[in-house]
């Protein structure tokens, strides 16, 4: 069975780790505070999942999934991802991550400054235009009415070809919006983010996002 490392156990990383285990994925969750602040998720997600530290989760996945505020992905492990394809759930919070000159001025983008630091890794842009609580929620079968969509990004097809089947296995359409450097496209205060879309929607929100805000 496949296994999901997941670094961030926060609103997001907790919810994809529902979500996952329901799904029959095993989960190896960490955070930045040390596994044994996890006891109680970890005994709330059941025998799939297990707590580990950052490098341990990291090493232990077939994936990750990278959940932490942008200012700390400079703590990230890189050799335990290393050949990995990594889902970066990140948004730029300039009051809480401090200001990013690349980001403010439309040179960068949250996940590439991800792939930055993990150049040996594969990152996909994934999760980060949802509310954590509509990950367990909002999901439907494929072939839904009106299903939800959520969009990816990234350099790497195989990379963006995983965040389109764990979309799918968690309920979601995809829309693919290209490579990282077009990951802004679904970033905060777009049109697209946080708003339910399906996927002529979010494909339509995709193409009038402003490049800065």
């Amino acid at each position: 069975m496949t296994t999901i490392g997941i670094i961030g156990a926060g609103h997001i990383g907790s919810q994809i780790a529902r979500k996952a285990v329901e799904l029959g994925y095993d989960v190896v969750i960490s955070n930045s505070r040390g596994p044994e602040t996890l006891t109680g998720l970890v005994a709330e997600l059941g025998p799939r999942a297990r707590a580990a530290t950052p490098a341990e989760a990291a090493a232990a996945g077939d994936f990750a999934v990278v959940t932490v505020p942008l200012k700390s992905i400079g703590d990230l492990p890189v050799q335990p991802l290393e050949g990995k394809i990594v889902i970066d759930t990140n948004n730029y919070y300039w009051e809480r991550d401090g200001r990013f000159p690349e980001l403010d001025s439309g040179e960068a983008t949250t996940s590439g400054l991800l792939q930055k630091h993990l150049p040996t890794s594969k990152v996909a842009k994934g999760f980060n235009h949802i509310m954590a609580r509509d990950i367990t929620t909002d999901g439907t079968p494929a072939g839904t009415a009106n299903r939800r969509a959520l969009a990816t990004a990234s350099d790497y097809a195989e990379a963006a070809e995983l965040v389109a089947k764990l979309y799918d296995e968690f309920g979601f359409d995809t829309v693919n919006v290209g490579p990282l450097s077009e990951s802004w496209r679904v970033e905060r205060d777009r049109p697209a983010y946080v708003v339910r879309q399906n996927a002529a929607e979010l494909t339509e929100n995709v193409a009038r996002a402003p490049r800065t805000v």
